[in-house]
């Protein structure tokens, strides 16, 4: 089942919306994570669930030997168009991070944002998890990020239909035409999966709804000790599990390949 992220459409306004949307702009993320490739990337870096290329960008920028995939075609496309145009060097694959093989290892793996919510059960976590330690070198380190579930918010969201929307944000898209961006997402206490939808409304010049799209979208919320475990049982050591603003004030998970 497609997914917000597997539309054309997303992928080509991603850049146009996110900066609006997101918590992670102006806390420093991009300095957060050239640091950490500064202190573990050495052996390669491979950025995974890569979107749009807002990390390998910089990277690659900064010199780091860089392979983003994303199991998003579109979103690969659009970060291979942006490597091109700034004449560096990436190596760039579609791919699932639950079942990919990127034919070497890495010092430094990185699921940044809310990549590693998207994969929806503990099986889907688990998979992923020793797929990407099998691409880490003895001592490589993982980092991904979480939130820890909020009971208010889940609350809230249990009660939540399909068309009970939200407006988010409004933006200017790439063909700079003003849109909205609407969301319903419900909550199930059972899967701990939130699922729903995002709504785009594409606007003319006059204010009146051109075009309206609708985009599911369904995300896992973990808690922290359940993947603290869940690590472990994947072999992981945990170097740090912390809240950070410079992820969006969610929990930052630092994990080491020991073997």
């Amino acid at each position: 089942m497609m997914d917000l992220h597997d539309f054309p459409d997303v992928a080509e306004n991603y850049d146009s919306y996110v900066q609006a949307i997101s918590t992670y702009h102006g806390s420093g993320w991009e300095r957060f994570y050239l640091k950490l490739a500064k202190a573990y990337g050495a052996g390669g870096v491979l950025d995974i669930a890569c979107g749009t290329g807002a990390l390998a960008v910089p990277l690659a920028q900064k010199g780091f030997d860089v392979t983003a995939c994303d199991i998003s075609e579109a979103m690969v496309a659009v970060t291979r168009r942006k490597l091109e145009a700034a004449g560096l060097s990436a190596r760039t694959f579609a791919a699932d991070m639950t079942e990919f093989d990127a034919g070497r290892q890495f010092s430094l793996a990185i699921i940044a944002r809310s990549g590693f919510m998207h994969l929806t059960t503990p099986e889907q976590q688990r998979r992923a998890l020793l797929t990407i330690k099998q691409h880490l070198i003895p001592g490589g380190v993982l980092t991904l990020n979480t939130f820890q579930p909020w009971p208010s918010a889940q609350a809230e969201q249990i009660n939540t239909g399909p068309g009970d929307y939200t407006l988010r944000v409004e933006y200017i898209n790439a063909s700079n035409q003003k849109e909205r961006i609407y969301n319903a997402i419900g909550y199930d206490p059972d899967t701990q999966i939130m699922r729903g939808n995002w709504k785009f409304e594409t606007l003319d010049e006059a204010g009146q709804i051109i075009d309206t799209r609708v985009r599911p979208i369904a995300m896992r919320q973990t808690y922290t000790q359940e993947l603290k475990y869940l690590c472990e049982l994947c072999g992981y050591e945990i170097l740090e599990c912390e809240r950070r603003k410079e992820v969006g004030g969610h929990i930052m998970w630092l994990l080491r390949n020991p073997a």
